[in-house]
């Protein structure tokens, strides 16, 4: 088990990775044309299905990882790398991928709720990267059962939000959220750029000297 501030920092980079207020225009957008009701169904559908994959990740993410014979080290490399770009991305509030996956969900008749909104939006590789890499620095009940009560506490939270998104639209503008993405993606590139000291360091025992 690990220090609670640990845990208390794994839930801040999971809200940062899957940017809650930058999902909120694209969450909009693809209900525009549902009833309250309809969109509160599928907030629901959205929440339990992302929740689900961090959940699955997190006890089983590690026996993936040994399957495929990939050292964790790699992966926080692989994984931190793949942060940054989200980061930077979010930095330069980049929105061509959301609107591929966008057109991608209606080409294939899927729900929306599924693809793309809960994945890759929300559960996407940066979430995943971020679940495996935290649940494979400890072992035990205490710590796989914190893991996940972060997972679900964030899981609460997109709930909460995705229902408020009606409030929100009217009282936010776009510059606000805007410059919350910003600062979430300067939060996700400082986060990212540890991930791969750590995985370096791991890979070659030198430079922690």
């Amino acid at each position: 088990m690990l220090e609670y501030t640990e845990y208390t920092k794994f839930l801040v980079s999971l809200i940062a990775i899957v940017n809650p207020l930058g999902i909120i225009p694209i969450y909009i957008s693809l209900t525009a044309d549902y009833s309250s009701a309809e969109r509160a169904k599928i907030a629901r559908t959205v929440i339990i299905a992302a929740t689900t994959i961090l959940l699955v990740t997190a006890f089983f993410g590690q026996w993936v990882l040994e399957f495929f014979g990939i050292s964790i080290n790699s992966f926080r490399v692989g994984g931190g790398i793949l942060l940054l770009l989200m980061g930077i991305g979010m930095l330069h509030n980049t929105s061509k991928g959301l609107k591929q996956n966008h057109e991608l969900a209606q080409q294939s008749g899927e729900s929306i709720a599924v693809v793309p909104l809960a994945m890759p939006l929300l559960a996407g590789p940066g979430a995943i990267s971020t679940v495996i890499i935290n649940a494979y620095k400890g072992h035990g009940v205490a710590h796989y059962s914190l893991i996940a009560l972060d997972i679900i506490l964030l899981g609460l939270l997109l709930w909460i939000l995705l229902l408020l998104v009606p409030w929100i639209a009217r009282r936010m503008s776009s510059n606000g959220i805007n410059i919350a993405t910003r600062i979430m993606g300067l939060i996700l590139t400082a986060i990212a750029v540890e991930f791969i000291a750590n995985g370096l360091k791991g890979l070659f025992p030198a430079l922690s000297a």
